[in-house]
């Protein structure tokens, strides 16, 4: 959106609530890097040598995943703790702080009980189920559908909207932390079995944990993948994977690419074209009749989304890819994916714009589609959780803007204040209650006020919504949609 956003520069900015990392100029020492049995083992914990996004050095702390010997030079894939994945590397003996080594420690065996593994007493899954039991204290949100209303505030606010007083905050309302998005309720959901793309991450192994491809080659961009992606084991050792990017059929070769060019007819992807205005399009793409194309697509998005896993049976998912034409075809820009019928009111399953063209409004381009297709349906949508930290980020400035424009293009009415519920903001914009709910707190609008809920809107906000919206030059035209919606429960197994 993740759905995004630019990884490299500042992609290893700490996120809130990190830990501090060791810094200093350790010296390695090689005797300090053996264990007991003669050598660095998979699973130790030391300070690694790296560059930050202001190009400075620091030593945060790292795990080692895997260990390999090119040339009689040994190589350690070290993953940084408490920083995304993506910054996961090789790097060489010289980069290790070999004097403050962490050993693995053997792990405890469980309990058993009539011969059968037993649960701790502290285990996660008994922390969740406290967590549901515990109610929520009495902190009175918004009704959704009591009115509106604007209301100055000590002359520096511009507009205020009240709402209903009386109603307590339901245990499931999202609240405004940095998590407060990845799911609904706050608790992890366990991964659905009807074709959603919810990684289980209970099975991680160490061959998913690490990046298992050098380097992507599509059309004129190189791209160096975040995540592990299941492609065949062949490839993985190649410096270079090629791929068409109009058809994503992977090769080994660029010559194999060449071959494959003088083949492939197509120049854009296979589907149906729903919209276009200037040069950007989005074609719809069904998973059972394009299954090729899908099955490629999700494995390229695999190597840039870690909360997603992938599934081979496309068939109960629609795929929207935006592309930029040119004068050789149309190129993949991003897209994403969304079950045919959702039981959850999700109108986004996956969501990905490219590396090369992050930062440049598109994620939010294709966010704005998504919640267009929903109006079109007459639903409210939400993304399914949990979204990646470049997907939130870019799902919380969405939803900000979006109800920013709604709230300042209220008119009053004979001279009183204007008056709108959440739910008639949820019906314009298509965006799920609980989404508005949980994005007014995250701005922090919500004041109470003479028994009133009032959402003020400060100058500061309404000056910063001015300047992010001159910025956002890219934006859906509805006039140019063409799309049908389709009832799929009443079309057999698709």
């Amino acid at each position: 959106m993740a759905e995004v956003v630019s990884p490299v520069p500042g992609a290893g900015r700490r996120e809130p609530g990190e830990v501090g990392r060791a810094r200093g100029p350790p010296v390695a020492d090689p005797g300090a890097a053996l264990s007991p049995q003669g050598e660095i083992i998979e699973g130790c914990r030391l300070p690694v040598l790296r560059r930050n996004q202001d190009n400075e050095d620091e030593w945060p702390l790292a795990e080692i995943l895997s260990v390999k010997d090119i040339s009689g030079r040994k190589l350690f894939y070290v993953h940084y703790i408490d920083f995304n994945k993506r910054l996961d590397e090789w790097v060489t003996q010289e980069r290790l702080d070999l004097k403050k080594i962490q050993f693995p420690k053997k792990e405890a065996k469980t309990p058993t009980k009539n011969g059968l593994p037993g649960s701790r007493p502290g285990s996660p899954e008994r922390e969740v189920k406290r967590k549901v039991e515990v109610v929520s204290p009495a902190t009175p949100v918004p009704s959704e559908t009591a009115p509106a209303s604007v209301f100055p505030q000590n002359g520096s606010a511009r507009r205020a909207v009240a709402a209903q007083p009386g109603r307590k905050r339901k245990s499931n309302c999202l609240g405004t932390d940095e998590d407060s998005q990845d799911s609904s309720d706050g608790i992890p959901s366990a991964p659905r079995m009807t074709g959603s793309l919810v990684s289980d991450r209970s099975h991680d192994d160490i061959v998913t944990r690490m990046k298992n491809i050098e380097c992507i080659e599509l059309g004129r961009h190189r791209l160096k993948p975040w995540y592990f992606s299941p492609y065949p084991q062949e490839l993985t050792t190649l410096p270079v994977l090629y791929l068409c990017e109009f058809c994503l059929k992977y090769g080994r070769s660029l010559k194999c690419l060449q071959r494959h060019l003088t083949k492939c007819d197509l120049r854009h992807p296979p589907g149906n074209e729903i919209y276009r205005k200037g040069t950007i399009s989005f074609f719809e793409i069904d998973g059972r009749k394009n299954k090729s194309y899908s099955q490629n697509l999700c494995l390229l998005a695999k190597c840039f989304l870690d909360h997603k896993t992938l599934y081979y049976d496309t068939d109960p998912f629609l795929f929207y890819v935006m592309t930029e034409y040119d004068c050789k075809g149309f190129h993949i820009v991003g897209y994403f994916s969304k079950e045919k019928e959702s039981t959850e009111d999700y109108n986004v399953a996956c969501i990905l714009t490219l590396p090369p063209y992050q930062r440049r409004g598109y994620g939010k381009l294709l966010i704005e589609f998504s919640y267009e297709l929903s109006k079109v349906e007459g639903k409210t949508g939400t993304p399914e959780k949990p979204l990646s930290d470049l997907g939130l980020l870019s799902y919380r400035s969405y939803w900000s803007q979006t109800i920013l424009e709604i709230l300042m293009g209220l008119k009053s009415e004979s001279g009183e204040r204007p008056q709108i519920t959440i739910n008639e903001i949820s019906e314009i914009t298509s965006i799920k209650k609980e989404d508005v709910i949980s994005t007014l707190q995250y701005l922090n609008l919500i004041n109470y006020y003479k028994g009133q809920y009032i959402l003020t809107l400060s100058e500061d906000i309404v000056d910063g919504h001015e300047r992010a919206m001159l910025k956002r030059l890219l934006r859906i035209d509805s006039k140019c949609l063409h799309f049908t919606p389709k009832d799929w429960s009443k079309r057999g197994k698709w």
